[in-house]
């Protein structure tokens, strides 16, 4: 019989923190802090990303993102469970069609973190991801259409399959003759850097499509040696690195913050894509900082760093031909 060793990152992936008891013992806060009453977005954080948050300090821009807090029972007016527009535009089962030339995979619901902001925490995956027994329909509906020159990989987080099955995917979409890049949107290369193996850098290797990693960094600190090893790999094995982050209030909504995460991020590879203003998804309203106060941070970085450093401030507003710029 041949056995198959677990890969390391599925190990570390399996032993994620998923018990808030767990997470405050570990990080040495009260064990009686006010938490949702409707807990309907379970946590889970990986044991790498624990390691990088400051022990006994409840404001932790690291753990901000991951707590689960009382703030999270609030109805907001215009939050709400679909807020950038998912739904509609759903073309086939996984398949969303926003933007021209473009077309996005749904291709998980399973993600190595929950952050708490996530625009997705109510999406109904199971009934619309193109997983193993819906992904020949979302190829075919990819085939079909000349137009779509783009397919990105979404989820969940699309790194959470595993590499044979990415790798199945990928080739069924590199052997479409009008589909020319392959964006991968991932947050796995931050939380969990192991993830980037030698399994994962050898379909990367293998595709024709000329490919790019957006990651999802929103602090200076998620960006330690392990992420920068992680980077690099995929920089060398010939991935555009890019980073979208979230402007959050509490987490990186000063301009010192959101100026060393950019430097950080240019030091491990990365450019500095966008920073999206908080999409609108119910219980993430604590984290909601003013456009105008966005606005002025992006003035006062532009007068701190080169342009290249400086990312576009937008917001994704559902039914909209493209990102909206806010400055």
């Amino acid at each position: 019989m041949i056995t198959r060793s677990v890969p390391h990152w599925q190990t570390e992936l399996g032993q994620a923190i998923d018990r808030l008891d767990e997470l405050l013992a570990r990080l040495g806060l009260p064990a009686d802090l006010p938490v949702p009453a409707r807990p309907a977005f379970t946590l889970r954080v990986p044991r790498a990303f624990v390691e990088r948050m400051v022990p006994r300090d409840l404001l932790d821009p690291l753990l901000r993102q991951v707590l689960p807090v009382a703030e999270e029972d609030q109805e907001v007016p215009g939050f709400s469970t679909d807020p950038v527009g998912d739904l509609a535009a759903l073309a086939a089962p996984g398949v969303l069609r926003k933007y021209r030339g473009r077309a996005l995979l749904i291709v998980t619901g399973a993600c190595p973190i929950h952050c708490r902001y996530c625009f997705r925490r109510n999406f109904p995956y199971a009934s619309t991801q193109a997983g193993r027994g819906r992904l020949a329909g979302a190829i075919d509906h990819l085939a079909a259409d000349p137009t779509i020159e783009e397919v990105i990989l979404s989820g969940g987080d699309p790194l959470s399959l595993p590499d044979e099955l990415l790798a199945d995917a990928v080739a069924r979409i590199g052997a479409i003759p009008h589909v020319r890049r392959l964006r991968v949107h991932t947050r796995m290369p931050v939380v969990l850097p192991a993830r980037v193996d030698d399994a994962l850098l050898g379909w990367l290797a293998e595709t024709r499509l000329a490919t790019a990693f957006v990651l999802h960094a929103n602090h200076p600190r998620e960006l330690d040696e392990a992420v920068a090893s992680a980077t690099r790999r995929l920089a060398g094995a010939g991935a555009a690195l890019l980073n979208q982050a979230v402007l959050l209030r509490g987490v990186n909504d000063d301009v010192a913050t959101l100026s060393d995460l950019s430097a950080r991020l240019f030091e491990v590879g990365v450019l500095p894509y966008y920073l999206h203003q908080l999409d609108r998804v119910q219980g993430a309203a604590h984290f909601e900082v003013e456009d105008v106060r966005a606005r002025g941070l992006i003035a006062e970085l532009r007068a701190r760093l080169p342009g290249y450093l400086v990312p576009r401030l937008v917001r994704e507003e559902r039914g909209t031909p493209c990102k909206t710029p806010l400055a």
